[in-house]
């Protein structure tokens, strides 16, 4: 484990990848490239899965046809796609042109909110303290939105990124509120009942990763994310509009992700595996990056709050059903991504009992 000491600064300086990829370079520094077994096949943009897809549902029809779509979805894939989901389609394409002006601001401006793995809010390259670790393709911000992050950790340019970033949260928080009553439906509970599990509609927390993942010169040696699953509840993707990247896990095989026009991804995490006693599954899913096109997306987390303590919901144990978890505080839970970095499922499959 990594002392409160290594929390305090990454154990090297570190380097933005988008002034990496900007430089020209033609080859993959050596700290990037994975090892052989965690490569991705580039075959016609990047995957496998046979032509699969995930499911889409539309939240169009009504709240118990609803629950019975994402219950279902949650059950058979953890991963989704949103369409009719109320966020406005202005709101959307302000939060994207808000962080691609951020940018496209010069590495100076942008190493002013450089991040430490203390807080791990505002600008950074790099998850986890363990020295000499393969690192991702890509840069990222940080940001809590519930509780906020201070003043000081939100970028003063472009001028109206805080505002519609917090509009942004604000309305992706009400669907995430929604998708939560419909995976407590699916369980056969109260529509409150997850909302109130992670804290109540106070106690909750919020929070924002921007992803870039810039041209890569060799994407076939690295990746823009490491396999993981999200260690929080719920959370849901605005994927980049003409470049696809993520990668969901089923059956041994990455399936590619095609983002529809106007929808969410979304996918449930570690948090809602632990309450449902793994009747839903968190999702391993990854990021590849492309040689020719950079890629921009904006991931926002619905998650328990940090002291709220997480375990098997008593409703869904039975003789049949034990416990398959410990009790956990949540930021005790992702104390462990803090100082690893993203690893597959290895946290949540090593707590069961």
């Amino acid at each position: 484990m990594a002392s409160k000491t290594d929390l305090c600064s990454w154990p090297e300086p570190g380097v933005s990848v988008q002034s990496l990829s900007d430089s020209g370079a033609v080859a993959v520094p050596g700290k990037y490239v994975k090892p052989l077994s965690d490569r991705p096949v580039l075959i016609g943009g990047g995957g496998g899965g046979r032509g699969l897809r995930i499911p889409v549902v539309d939240l169009r029809g009504g709240r118990a046809a609803a629950a019975q779509a994402v219950s279902e979805a949650c059950r058979e894939w953890g991963f989704f796609q949103v369409v009719n989901h109320g966020v406005p389609a202005e709101l959307v394409e302000a939060v994207r042109r808000a962080w691609r002006g951020f940018f496209r601001l010069p590495l100076e401006a942008k190493n002013g909110y450089a991040n430490s793995p203390r807080t791990y809010e505002g600008f950074g390259s790099r998850l986890g303290v363990e020295k000499d670790a393969p690192l991702d393709w890509g840069d990222y911000y940080f940001l809590n939105l519930k509780p906020a992050s201070p003043g000081e950790y939100w970028p003063a340019l472009p001028d109206e990124l805080r505002a519609v970033t917090e509009e942004y949260g604000a309305e992706v928080q009400r669907l995430c509120e929604l998708l939560l009553g419909a995976l407590s439906a699916g369980l056969g509970l109260e529509e409150s009942f997850l909302r109130e599990a992670f804290g109540g509609a106070e106690g909750v927390g919020t929070c924002m990763r921007v992803n870039l993942y810039p041209k890569c010169p060799q994407p076939e040696l690295t990746l823009g994310l490491s396999p993981h699953s999200d260690p929080g509840g719920v959370t849901v993707l605005l994927a980049d509009d003409h470049v696809d990247g993520l990668q969901v896990r089923r059956h041994g095989e990455w399936v590619p992700v095609r983002p529809i026009a106007g929808a969410f991804i979304v996918n449930i995490a570690d948090q809602i595996q632990v309450i449902s006693n793994a009747m839903y599954k968190s999702v391993e899913h990854r990021v590849i990056v492309n040689e020719k096109e950079e890629r921009l997306s904006v991931a926002f987390f619905y998650n328990p709050g940090g002291d709220v303590s997480i375990g098997p919901a008593k409703e869904v144990i039975s003789e049949k059903h034990v416990a398959l978890y410990p009790t956990n505080t949540f930021n005790e839970y992702r104390k462990y991504v803090r100082e690893k970095g993203p690893r597959g499922k290895s946290q949540v499959e090593s707590l069961k009992f």
